[in-house]
């Protein structure tokens, strides 16, 4: 179970990763052993899982993003499955996820331009299998990225 100290370790990494064990002591007001234990804690129980860095490549800022929804004619986790494998095979899907409600998924597409998405969701997205319905909406800006 999380206490207080422990949200405010985790609020301060989301904000800086790469945030030295000293200044996160400072920032979330622990010593610094005390705040190294806990750390290793969160990271030996699986509560943080990895570090990254958020990269904005170059052509990203020259795509277009479509949120697409895609509805299964079944919903069988061996349909599931089958879709999941599938669609992991398509770098242009960056993020696949499993919903609730009026879709069975939302992914989050890049495309190089309306004619590339065409050729994406003919080519690609229509062939996934048990796909019934696609709904796609594009981008007009990002309003909020990966946060930190």
């Amino acid at each position: 179970m999380l206490d207080e100290a422990d949200h405010r370790i985790l609020r301060a990494l989301r904000q800086d990763g790469r945030i030295t064990n000293a200044a996160l002591a400072e920032a979330v007001g622990l010593s610094q052993s005390a705040c190294l234990r806990r750390l290793r804690l969160l990271e030996r129980s699986g509560v943080i899982r990895g570090y990254t860095a958020i990269i904005e490549e170059p052509q990203q800022r020259d795509t277009v993003t479509v949120i697409v929804q895609i509805t299964l004619d079944r919903q069988t986790e061996e349909h599931l499955s089958r879709f999941e494998t599938a669609v992991r095979r398509l770098p242009e899907v960056r993020e696949c996820f499993l919903m609730t409600g009026m879709s069975d998924y939302l992914l989050r597409v890049e495309a190089r331009d309306a004619a590339d998405y065409e050729r994406i969701h003919k080519e690609q997205l229509s062939r996934l299998p048990g796909v019934a319905r696609i709904q796609s909406s594009f981008a007009i800006r990002r309003v909020i990225g990966s946060r930190a």
